[in-house]
């Protein structure tokens, strides 16, 4: 017998690093998760084109849990040694092994399929766990020091 809720994620966050975010959100949330992101993301060292680009990567993430993972999702945060870390589970009924192994870029006049793609490309590290009982992307983004100058 247990009391584990069968909807809670099945993520285990590590003890030691700074967990940022860890919060449940739906659709009418997205906006609000993504803006969160971007502030813990920058009070944190991400600037520029870097942090646009992870989170956009988590944006396309959230928005494809809400759009085929159940309507919800949740989001963990947090920074480990000298990157960000951020995982986005969903209860839908997974990615098929051909959509997963699809590498390839969407074509430009494609109304779909960017979501994974864009997180891959616009990341340093992605990896997906998926089944029919919901799939977890975690995708990583080193923190790049500025230049040190040396005497």
């Amino acid at each position: 017998m247990t009391n584990a809720d069968p909807h809670a994620p099945r993520t285990v966050v590590p003890i030691e690093p700074a967990l940022l975010i860890a919060d449940a959100f739906n659709q009418a949330q997205v906006t609000e998760i993504r803006h969160s992101v971007t502030s813990c993301a920058h009070a944190s060292g991400l600037t520029g084109q870097r942090l646009d680009d992870f989170v956009l990567a988590i944006n396309e993430l959230i928005t494809n849990a809400v759009r085929h993972g159940g309507g919800r999702g949740w989001l963990r945060l947090w920074h480990e040694a000298d990157a960000l870390v951020c995982e986005v589970a969903d209860h839908g009924h997974g990615i098929s092994p051909q959509r997963l192994g699809d590498r390839s870029r969407p074509a430009p006049d494609t109304a779909g399929g960017w979501g994974l793609w864009l997180a891959r490309e616009l990341t340093d590290a992605m990896e997906v766990v998926t089944s029919t009982a919901g799939t977890t992307v975690r995708v990583t983004t080193g923190l790049v020091s500025p230049d040190r100058t040396t005497y």
